[in-house]
Parts: C-alpha cells; sequence; structure tokens
C-alpha cells in the first residue's frame, strides 16, 4: 500500500486528495515526500510503544487497546498521588488542583469581559433560576453576596440554553472592545451548592469542568463522576483549556482593532457559537497551483463521524489545543513527583494510529492518542472506542510537516470566521 493511500485510509478520506495535496504542497514548499516521512514516523512511534507495552505488530487490536487502557489507569493512580489524592468532591481540592495546572500553564493573561460588564449584563437579564436556587430576592442582593465568576459559570447548567441563547446572551450583540480588559484567566472550583444543581448537567456531559473563552475562567463542579482515570482526564482537560482560552482570546483582541466596531460583536459570537463553514468550497482552477484548507474549530465527528467536511483537507484549533495541553502534561509529571517519563509516553502521539486485526481477523483502527484512550475508558461501559482526536490531529499533522505549527496557528486565526483558505 502507498503511503498516500495509508494516510487516506486512517482518515477515512480520498486517496487522491491525499495524494494531490501532496503533488501541489510538495512542488509549492519543495518538501518531498512529506507523506513517507510521516507514515514512517507513525511506524516507528507504533513499534516503540508497542515494545514499551510487552506487544508487537502482530498484536490484535483488543491486545494494543487493553494495553493503552491499562498504560492510562496507571499514569492516573500515579498522577492522583502526586496531587496529593485529591477529593472529587472538595472544593478545596479542586482550587489547588486548579492552581497547580495554572502554574503549570506559566499563569496565562488574556483579553476578557470586565467584570462590570457581567454584572450589568445579570441586572438586565436576571437568572431567575439562579436567583431561586440561592434564595435571593433580586440580582443586587445576589451580586453582593456572590463570586461573579461562580454565577457566570453557573449560568450554563442552571438556565438552560433557550434562555440562554435566546435572551441572555443576545445581550453580546451590543458588545464593544471597551467592555473588555487584560487579566489573568481566573480559576474557579464551585461551591458545594452547585453540585445538586449540576449533577443532571454532568451526566449529559460526562466531565465537571468547563471554561468561559469570554470571561477567561475555568471552572469546576465538585462533583465525582466516578470513571476510572478521571485524575489523569480532568488535568489534561484543564490544561486544554488553558491553551484554548488564550486563542480565543487573542482573536478577541484582534477583532477589537477593526476599525468597523459594529462588526466587533459579530465576530465575537461566531466565534462562540463555533461556527464552521457548511458549504462546499468554490472549485479550483484545473492548473492551481495551491490547495484548500478548512478551518474547522469544532470536533464534528462528536455529532456525525460521517460528516462530510471530516474527509476533506482541514485544521482544526482544537488538536492543536490537546497537543500543547499534552506537551504540559509531561511537564506536569516532571514536577510532580517526577514520573514525567512515564507520562512520556504519551509525548507526539495525537496523531498516532493504525489498523490492527481483531480475534475475528477483522481490520479496525487503534488510535494511540491519550484523549481518545481516556475517552475510551470513561465510556467503556457504552463500548464506546473513540478515534476522532486522532484523526484530527493527522490532518494537523500533515500540514505542520509542510508549514510548520506557528504558520498553521496563524492561518487558523487568520481565517477561523471566513473558514477556509488557499495556499
Amino acid at each position: 500500500m502507498k503511503s498516500f493511500e495509508k494516510i487516506a485510509k486512517i482518515l477515512r478520506s480520498d486517496k487522491d486528495a491525499i495524494r494531490i495535496i501532496e503533488e501541489k504542497l510538495g512542488v509549492s514548499t519543495g518538501r518531498k515526500n512529506i507523506i513517507d516521512i510521516i507514515v514512517e514516523e507513525n511506524d516507528l512511534q507504533i513499534k516503540n510503544r508497542l515494545r514499551l507495552l510487552g506487544l508487537d505488530l502482530k498484536s490484535t487490536a483488543k491486545e494494543i487497546y487493553d494495553a493503552l487502557i491499562s498504560k492510562i489507569e496507571a499514569d492516573d493512580n500515579q498522577l492522583f498521588k502526586a496531587l496529593g489524592s485529591p477529593s472529587a468532591t472538595s472544593s478545596k481540592d479542586w482550587q489547588r488542583v486548579l492552581e497547580i495546572a495554572k502554574n503549570i500553564s506559566d499563569r496565562p493573561t488574556g483579553f476578557f469581559l470586565k467584570k462590570e460588564k457581567a454584572m450589568e449584563f445579570f441586572k438586565k437579564q436576571p437568572p431567575l433560576k439562579i436567583l431561586q436556587a440561592l434564595g435571593y430576592k433580586n440580582v443586587d442582593e445576589m451580586l453582593q453576596e456572590e463570586d461573579i465568576f461562580e454565577i457566570f459559570s453557573a449560568l450554563r447548567f442552571v438556565e438552560g440554553n433557550e434562555w440562554l441563547n435566546k435572551v441572555f446572551f443576545k445581550q453580546y450583540e451590543n458588545l464593544l472592545p471597551s467592555d473588555f480588559e487584560e487579566r489573568e484567566i481566573e480559576v474557579r472550583a464551585l461551591s458545594k451548592k452547585w453540585a445538586d444543581i449540576a449533577k443532571n448537567f454532568v451526566a449529559h456531559k460526562y466531565h465537571n469542568i468547563s471554561h468561559l473563552k469570554e470571561f477567561g475562567v475555568v471552572y469546576v463542579i465538585p462533583l465525582s463522576l466516578e470513571i476510572s482515570g478521571e485524575t489523569l482526564r480532568n488535568l489534561a482537560l484543564i490544561l486544554h483549556y488553558f491553551n484554548e482560552i488564550p486563542f480565543y482570546s487573542d482573536l478577541i483582541k484582534r477583532f477589537s482593532k477593526i476599525k468597523d466596531k459594529s462588526k466587533f460583536s459579530e465576530k465575537v459570537i461566531s466565534l462562540l457559537r463555533g461556527d464552521v463553514i457548511d458549504r462546499r468550497l468554490p472549485s479550483q482552477a484545473k492548473n492551481s497551483k495551491k490547495t484548500q484548507w478548512m478551518v474547522i474549530q469544532r470536533y464534528l465527528a462528536k455529532d456525525d463521524e460521517n460528516d462530510w467536511r471530516l474527509f476533506e483537507p482541514h485544521i482544526n484549533p482544537e488538536a492543536l489545543h490537546w497537543e500543547r495541553a499534552e506537551r504540559m502534561m509531561v511537564k506536569s509529571g516532571e514536577i510532580l513527583n517526577s514520573f514525567g517519563t512515564d507520562l512520556s509516553f504519551w509525548q507526539n502521539l495525537n496523531w498516532v494510529g493504525d489498523y490492527f486485526k481483531t480475534n475475528t481477523g477483522v481490520e479496525v483502527l487503534v488510535s494511540f492518542n491519550l484523549v481518545d484512550t481516556a475517552m475510551s475508558l470513561v465510556m467503556e461501559k457504552e463500548l464506546i472506542k473513540y478515534l476522532y482526536h486522532n484523526q484530527e490531529s493527522l490532518w494537523n499533522k500533515i500540514f505542520i510537516k509542510y508549514f510548520g505549527e506557528e504558520k498553521m496557528e496563524e492561518m487558523m486565526k487568520e481565517n477561523i470566521i471566513k473558514g477556509w483558505f488557499e495556499i
């Protein structure tokens, strides 16, 4: 099998699309045989990791999958101890973990909605369910007693999407650059009173950690999902948010410098909605030397694993945030009890995967991606195996091999609203 055919098989893409990318970018960048190099590196990474797991290329898909799951569980146990055995239901313990993650991330700053503006939003559109749950008569009383970052975070799991999108967030249509300011990202382990309120939300989302890009906060609901591998997955997710928030903050800051200020709120809202291009790209001239790439800022496979956009050339900011989060995971291992060597097993594996035979001889794709493996462990009872983080990372890998990570990030930021570009 030729290299471009193997990559196409892993990506479930058209083999001619991969071949054309290689031909055109080989000419325009002078970088030859890149797809061959990626396949060689993929094979080498798999061979090395299988050896560390006591397996080889003849191992079955189940043997490899089970070994990866066991590795996650072992690393999770070490991380849990290194973090001081935090209780998932303790706000105090969670706050400590959040602060550790913030320090690992070098305490990033950003361009965020002012607290005063957030308070103004509450006064104009009172969150009635929150007021009722907390027993306050009015917004002024609530704002006097409660932390604005906690209340703003609680909006997501108390008020419901319909009211949020049609009423509360409608106020974002009037946002101006002057409503934002530079400050550090805030971290909040919500107080226990929110735990009971949030139970249904957490059960549906499968995680108790989230963030607000525009407000610059990462928050945790102090609830245990009682899932194996929880500590490792949670720290990875927190570190992911410490990469995602600055990415979007930089975009908001860029938008603030546009001369036509009426476009500012429109672009910010598009970002927060996670808009993705929903039309086919314009046809290229037959002799065009350029390649077309989409910028897809969501994991479309979560909703539809057969979405047509997944099979077209694209780059994905989410996969970039995860890549950087996992580099930080290794750094955290070095800081916390010196088990960075164990966690370094997962480094540079985001994009790595290949087909292995099942016990019945059927070939299935095995992802070596940390997040795919951790999420497969979370959903093990439902027998769901995750692959989409690996596939999105591989699309990024192809682009990076030609242009580098910095260029990829710049192209993401320049074209995220338009949704595509030529290069």
